[in-house]
């Protein structure tokens, strides 16, 4: 059917550390051009399906969202082969019909951080990707059905507003993104959707709500005792919805239809002559297939 052998990477939120079923486990210290990734890399298998998991905040939540090494993050999923991820997100819900449970399978980003590096490219290598459609659609599918499966509250379609932090928002901001038509609001899913095209990985996140943040007139104050008790459920579900989606999406197949395994294919503007093999170097991993051609 196709000669893809999927490698699955799940990048865990706010009270996902571990991926339960994983079997012959092995924690994978990853070196980067980069930097150092959030920890060291969990591998193991999920019904015969190679899986690579990383804590986002690192095991016992030490790193807040603005110190993330977002570039070391993906770099390191792909020197690991991976070439899906999903990715779990805490979430606060902008909307009255997505309560503290319910999940959402976001499909777009209104990027408002403005302390972190976005971009692999650079000077000495610039490259522009198109992330009109930042999530990988197939991927989305495939997570809409296995979460109706599991009867998890699901919504399949959202705009994902990212935020700096690692303050909630004032109440205007949040009154704000609602007049924007945004459904939930996060710290933590950008850059790393964009690095994860310019990286040629598919994409998906699923947002997993705590709280109504701070317009609703129940949740006039988000406080970490709040959302951890919804963080709970919410990490029970979002492991079951990984056990339930991996065998699926971790089957053999062709390329992505969307195209976000060759969003470099026409992404690389300097001239060849021009570029600094410095950067290429730190490219290697992430662009290598554009780079080598």
């Amino acid at each position: 059917m196709g000669d893809i052998q999927p490698v699955i990477g799940i990048i865990g939120g706010s009270g996902l550390y571990d991926i339960d079923g994983l079997q012959n486990k092995t924690w994978q210290k990853v070196e980067t051009p980069w930097g150092d990734p959030s920890d060291a890399l969990l591998e193991g298998t999920l019904n015969g399906v190679r899986c690579v998991f990383l804590p986002r905040h690192g095991r016992g939540h030490a790193l807040p969202p603005s110190a993330l090494n977002y570039r070391a993050n993906i770099d390191a999923m792909k020197r690991m082969g991976v070439t899906d991820i999903i990715s779990l997100s805490a979430v606060g819900s902008l909307k009255a019909e997505l309560p503290p449970g319910h999940f959402v399978i976001v499909d777009q980003f209104i990027d408002r951080t403005f302390a972190r590096e976005k971009s692999f490219f650079g000077p000495g290598c610039v490259a522009h990707v198109s992330v009109a459609h930042p999530v990988c659609p197939r991927l989305g599918d495939a997570l809409e059905a296995a979460a109706h499966a599991l009867s998890l509250p699901v919504t399949r379609g959202g705009t994902y507003l990212v935020m700096e932090g690692p303050q909630f928002s004032t109440k205007a901001e949040s009154e704000l993104y609602r007049s924007w038509g945004c459904s939930v609001i996060g710290m933590t899913n950008m850059p790393e959707a964009k690095l994860a095209r310019e990286a040629e990985i598919c994409y998906a996140t699923v947002a997993m709500v705590t709280d109504y943040d701070c317009w609703h007139p129940d949740h006039d104050a988000v406080t970490v005792e709040q959302v951890v008790k919804f963080l709970l459920g919410n990490a029970e579900g979002g492991r079951s919805l990984v056990r339930a989606v991996v065998p699926v999406i971790g089957a053999a197949r062709g390329v992505c239809p969307a195209g976000c395994d060759r969003a470099l294919d026409h992404a690389l503007i300097t001239h060849p002559d021009k570029r600094d093999p410095a950067m290429l170097a730190m490219l290697d991993a992430v662009a290598g297939r554009v780079l080598r051609a």
